[in-house]
């Protein structure tokens, strides 16, 4: 399913390139790490095909990306690519997955906002990308923390393996955080590595209970729009905040169970 990428550009990028041995890109190398490592202990991952990427702290036309062919759980901190968005390799031993430069690296050039963007088949929201309608019914109170933040991209294409690809999922995101992409992902659009975190962990959390509820067969009440609005309000005060901290916990138990992964 996986694709390798051979970039077209000449290898001559290596010469004069910048100094990446700085603080910023060193932690943002290890949260990047630890949110590989704690998606895979919570089944997000799908084989080798999913990918991570956050826009380089002081370069905003380079990006890191998990390299093709490792799965999640054997991410470092020193593993991860740095790219252009050539798809040349500035930094690191390998290249990305074809589908993860080509969906990427039109993300962060075409939307500045983006700063952080992670891709996954996560089983809860990929199963919600499959059904009729919108994706959330916002009937439970974890979903309202994306009320008002998501959009559906509708015209499935098969994979992404050309710039044209990327630049259409990239117009389909509009002013939306949450991605659903139909038959096929979820793609969450951030300015943190930790603000991502956690909207992927909560997002999926939101789909899981709503599938729990959708399967029991009986009607699934959402919440009034009205109330829907307050809690969104209520729940996106200090976010960026909460977000800090929950990355800050992951790290914390990585630090205790698996510290291979800040290396």
């Amino acid at each position: 399913m996986a694709h390798g990428l051979h970039a077209s550009s000449p290898a001559a990028v290596h010469s004069n390139r910048p100094d990446f041995a700085t603080d910023a890109i060193r932690t943002a190398r290890e949260d990047l790490a630890a949110c590989f490592r704690m998606a895979a202990r919570n089944g997000f991952e799908e084989g080798i095909c999913n990918h991570f990427s956050a826009v380089v702290p002081g370069h905003d036309d380079l990006f890191l990306v998990n390299p093709y062919g490792y799965a999640f759980r054997e991410l470092t901190a020193s593993k991860l690519l740095i790219c252009d968005f050539h798809g040349n390799v500035l930094d690191g031993d390998g290249e990305p997955e074809a589908t993860a430069f080509y969906i990427h690296a039109e993300m962060h050039k075409r939307l500045p906002r983006a700063k952080v963007a992670f891709h996954t088949h996560m089983p809860y929201a990929t199963a919600l990308s499959m059904t009729e309608g919108d994706p959330l019914i916002w009937a439970g109170q974890t979903a309202l923390k994306f009320y008002g933040r998501t959009a559906v991209d509708r015209d499935y294409n098969g994979l992404a393996l050309d710039n044209r690809e990327g630049a259409r999922i990239a117009s389909a995101v509009g002013d939306a955080d949450i991605v659903f992409m139909k038959h096929h992902g979820v793609m969450v659009l951030a300015p943190t590595i930790a603000e991502a975190w956690d909207d992927l962990y909560y997002l999926e959390r939101a789909a899981e209970v709503q599938v729990l509820a959708m399967s029991t067969g009986r009607k699934v009440l959402p919440v009034d729009p009205a109330m829907a609005a307050a809690t969104y309000q209520q729940m996106r005060e200090g976010d960026s905040e909460s977000a800090r901290l929950h990355l800050a916990a992951i790290r914390r138990q990585l630090d205790a169970e698996e510290p291979q992964y800040r290396h």
